[in-house]
């Protein structure tokens, strides 16, 4: 075989992997385990482009590196399949999303292997399949039939709580539940009927029905989680999100808040991805406080971390959907109140915490009284102050606090500047109208000691208690559509029942169409006869994206197994995901519900791990090189890139594929679109050169490579080493095809290596010099460093110059060769099992032992002095590093190179400097 067919070569080596099941995992060995896994893709129908695979490659070639350093590799992969953009699209054409989503599905596979991953394609897992989502249901169950204890710090049987009722009611219980739930006697309890038990219970379950204000998007006909809607709008086409209250199941992640926090402190993730979960969490501790109603039996709570500044409260904040807003605003104000209620209610909770300028509110009428001070504060409704955030009510400190100052300042409300405390605004000091108060029994203390005093004297009047807060809120599991796993539940006299696990999965039912019901029911409303039973209703909403994610990387340790999500051996053997790869767009997403998910999991004894990702690598982002064409405004000519500043000219984006090395390929581009058919250009040197930019990858700009056409002309292999070679793999970098050739050449010299000059393979037994030990060994060393400390980019560059410095020895050894394939064998597996194969092995390089290094062929032993005359270099000779300096003089001068220049004299004085230069001085 004469030249490097890598098409051939790597559909071949494909199809063994297929068939040889060559990256299958046991589930019991005697090797260590390594458990390496990628977020598994939404299977959207665009495919891959470049950017997609950078992170899969990463941990492929980590995954290759283990086995061959004798670990019992996990590698599997599989598709989030169940989203929103298929029943979108199943909406507009009334194709079920199914036969979409598997379409896709194929799709994604075929491009996957055709990049060489070593996939165990046997675990392979979908979540829209019953088979899969039965065990999201059944969760679902436990999570139902579960509550947190927090004496014990962990979720318990639903079992237990009721027997703590039956002995002693629920005034002692220290559990997670909601806020507004009675108190009950065990008497209580025994008297009230079955609906009204689970109605209790219900404020107790870790997943729970309750009224909630959720992001509900008309277009979409579905609720949104906070991460999902952006500027008021939803993230995934860009339609108008309201808040609105509805009846919503939820699960109870705040149960879980501080192990959640503390957690982090134990796993090796980026420190962003840390820190973006702690601010998420969002733990503050401070206390709470009860504002009397002027005129009225009821109260409002606030919580602050700085009761101390409490003689400073000029004003109360209720957030527009505090449920106290309807019953005080006075009469004279209730048009005013209304209509701001309204309008607030279309604001998404991001955009009301970010946005910092907009300043609006609405005074009630009613008064509140300051419970400490006695002061009568005037009740305000402002939409920065949010619902679902401690108590959705705040004190308002405006010397304090910068978006209470504003609101202050905006509406001619008073700034009192308190004495103790010490760190009042620089807005406030600067305030003409401000003016300071003492801060009676707390003057003189220090912030600490005045925030204890505080809390201290709250609790003996009453009105008040110490408390820590979180800002996270419970998560939403409700969605009103159709492509998502079934709730298994169906309601009796409106209380929610769970189906029997026998009973399991609850399959979707077909419907005829794929959007709500013309009364607003959920698209499950239009199943006909889907009834529990044939008489009780189902839940009609669906689970949310995320719950099939949540668990996921368990069901690869056993994905057959019909009676268990995963059998407790091999869970007990996997463990955990050693090496984690993906996005930090998930950081209060997928990675925040599958840790609260684990973690349930673990109180349940069914997982040995309270963390499911050991370690977190976030891949960066590869970028879309764009290409522009210059239209001439006045003649409609497309102008040549060096000659547009001699034009005015309206840059238009062009598709990069009609483009090599910043050439417009004129023929195609009149091909590409009815438009530009009769197009005329202005060239320069007979070219037309197109400008460029680096831009996010995005079909609106043209910009998108497939990789498809790529592994066509250069090879998958040539593919997995160039994304390497962009840069670290945490940065983002910008693509350019243009650069995937010198990686191609580089494979063609590593291939020649191996053959003679007539193309023949050529591989000699004999023993190797010095030098080839040097460059085998510090590759070896140097990949081996690279691929533990997951710095990819640096290995490519490594493989290069050994394979230069190799072909200037004209190495053909197989000492040298056969353990080189190995070592490069993670990143461009095909050409290495060919190669392996041409050197005589049968069985597949991908379980070779990991060549060892030796410190001994990395010394160096000699040394190339350069050797000059009066300071200037003649010639080099070389001489062992320790030979003695008097040695190297006298051989020096009786060389060839210096006889030459001394022409008979004798030199004034020889300069030796120990392994660096010689000087003879004439």
């Amino acid at each position: 075989m004469a030249e490097y067919n890598f098409k051939a070569i790597e559909q071949n080596w494909q199809q063994y992997w297929k068939e040889n099941k060559t990256f299958r995992a046991e589930n019991q060995s005697s090797k260590p385990k390594y458990y390496s896994l990628d977020m598994f893709p939404y299977p959207s129908g665009a495919g891959l482009h470049v950017g997609h695979p950078l992170g899969y490659i990463a941990s492929d070639i980590v995954s290759r590196y283990k086995r061959h350093k004798g670990f019992n590799v996990l590698h599997p992969m599989g598709f989030d399949s169940f989203g929103l953009p298929a029943e979108q699209y199943a909406i507009q054409t009334g194709q079920h999303p199914a036969i979409t989503t598997e379409q896709n599905i194929a799709r994604y596979i075929e491009q996957l292997q055709q990049i060489g991953f070593s996939f165990d394609w046997d675990r392979e897992v979908r979540t829209s399949d019953p088979n899969y989502y039965k065990w999201t249901q059944w969760i679902f169950m436990q999570l139902f039939n579960s509550w947190y204890n927090y004496e014990t710090d962990k979720a318990e049987p639903i079992e237990k709580l009721i027997a703590i009722f039956e002995k002693e009611g629920n005034s002692f219980v220290k559990a997670a539940c909601d806020e507004d739930t009675p108190h009950v006697t065990a008497d209580a309890w025994a008297r009230i009927d079955e609906k009204q038990k689970q109605e209790l219970l219900l404020k107790y379950r870790l997943t729970f029905l309750s009224e909630a204000m959720v992001n509900w998007c008309p277009a979409l006909g579905t609720v949104l989680a906070n991460d999902e809607v952006k500027d008021g709008l939803s993230e995934r086409g860009g339609f108008p999100v309201e808040r609105k209250r509805m009846r919503q199941w939820s699960m109870r992640i705040t149960a879980y808040a501080e192990r959640l926090l503390q957690g982090l402190e134990t796993i090796d993730w980026p420190e962003p991805v840390k820190e973006m979960q702690r601010n998420w969490i969002g733990k503050s501790t401070g206390a709470e406080l009860h504002f009397a109603i002027e005129n009225s039996l009821h109260h409002i709570t606030v919580f602050t971390t700085r009761i101390d500044t409490v003689f400073g409260a000029t004003f109360v904040v209720l957030a527009p959907e505090h449920d106290h807003v309807a019953a005080l605003f006075t009469e004279d104000r209730k048009a005013e109140v209304e209509a701001y209620v309204e309008m607030a209610k279309n604001r998404s909770e991001r955009d009301r915490m970010t946005d910092v300028k907009t300043i609006s509110g609405a005074f009630t009428g009613s008064y509140a009284i300051n419970p400490i001070s006695g002061e009568r504060v005037p009740i305000w409704v402002a939409d920065y102050v949010l619902a679902g955030y401690g108590t959705g009510a705040v004190m308002a400190v405006p010397a304090h606090d910068t978006r209470d100052y504003a609101f202050a300042k905006h509406f001619g409300l008073p700034i009192l500047e308190v004495v103790s405390g010490g760190d009042i605004s620089k807005e406030a000091y600067a305030a003409k109208d401000g003016k300071i108060i003492n801060s009676g029994f707390l003057n003189g203390l220090s912030v600490k000691e005045a925030i204890e005093a505080g809390i201290k004297k709250a609790e003996e009047l009453g009105v008040g208690k110490g408390k820590v807060n979180y800002r996270m809120r419970d998560a939403v599991f409700s969605r009103q559509r159709y492509w998502g796993e079934p709730v298994p539940v169906y309601f009796k006299d409106g209380i929610p029942h769970l189906l029997k696990e026998e009973e399991l999965p609850l399959v979707l039912p077909e419907i005829d169409e794929y959007k709500p019901t013309e009364t607003g029911e959920p698209p499950l409303g239009r199943a006909k006869d889907w009834k529990y039973e044939n008489h009780y209703e189902y839940e009609l909403s669906t689970m949310p994206g995320w719950a099939g994610s949540s668990w996921y990387w368990y069901r690869y340790m056993d994905p057959k197994n019909d009676t268990e999500f995963a059998s407790k051996s091999a869970i007990d053997y996997w463990q955990n995901v050693d090496l984690y790869i993906g996005g930090s767009e998930h950081a209060t997403g997928h990675l925040l519900y599958s840790r609260f998910w684990n973690q349930f999991l673990y109180d349940l004894g069914l997982v040995p791990e309270k963390e499911p990702f050991k370690k977190l690598i976030n891949q960066g982002m590869i970028q879309g090189r764009s290409n522009f064409v210059y239209r001439d405004k006045e003649s409609g000519k497309y102008v040549s890139f060096g000659l547009k500043d001699q034009y005015d000219t309206t840059p238009l984006h062009v598709d990069v594929n009609l483009v090599e090395n910043d050439i417009l390929d004129i023929n195609a581009f009149k091909s590409w679109r009815e438009d530009f058919a009769n197009a005329e250009f202005i060239l320069e040197d007979g070219k037309y050169l197109v400008g460029w930019e680096v831009e996010k990858m995005s079909k609106s700009k043209y910009n998108v490579v497939n990789p498809d056409d790529l592994v066509e002309k250069f090879g998958a292999d040539t593919l997995r080493m160039y994304e390497m070679f962009l840069g670290p793999l945490e940065q983002f970098k910008p693509w350019n095809t243009a650069g995937m050739d010198g990686v191609h050449k580089f494979l063609k010299r590593f291939w020649r290596l191996f053959h003679d000059e007539q193309g023949n393979f050529s591989v000699s037994d004999a023993e190797p010099t010095s030098g080839e030990l040097k460059t085998l060994h510090k590759t070896i060393k140097k990949v081996e460093e690279d691929i533990e400390r997951f710095s990819f980019n640096t290995s490519v560059s490594t493989f290069m110059i050994c394979v230069n410095e190799l072909m200037a020895f004209k190495t053909n050894k197989r000492a040298i060769l056969e353990p080189l394939v190995i070592t490069l064998s993670p990143y461009a597996p095909h050409i290495s099992e060919e190669l392996w194969k041409l050197l005589g092995h049968n069985e597949s390089v991908a379980y070779a032992p990991f060549p060892v290094w030796e410190e001994k062929f990395l010394t160096e032993n000699e040394f190339e002095y350069p050797v000059s005359v009066n300071g200037k270099m003649r010639g080099k000779i070389t001489f062992p590093v320790n030979k003695p300096k008097e040695e190297i003089e006298k051989e020096v001068l009786e060389s060839e190179i210096i006889q030459k220049y001394l022409e008979g004299k004798t030199p004034k004085k020889i300069i030796v400097v120990p392994n660096k230069i010689v000087n003879v001085v004439v």
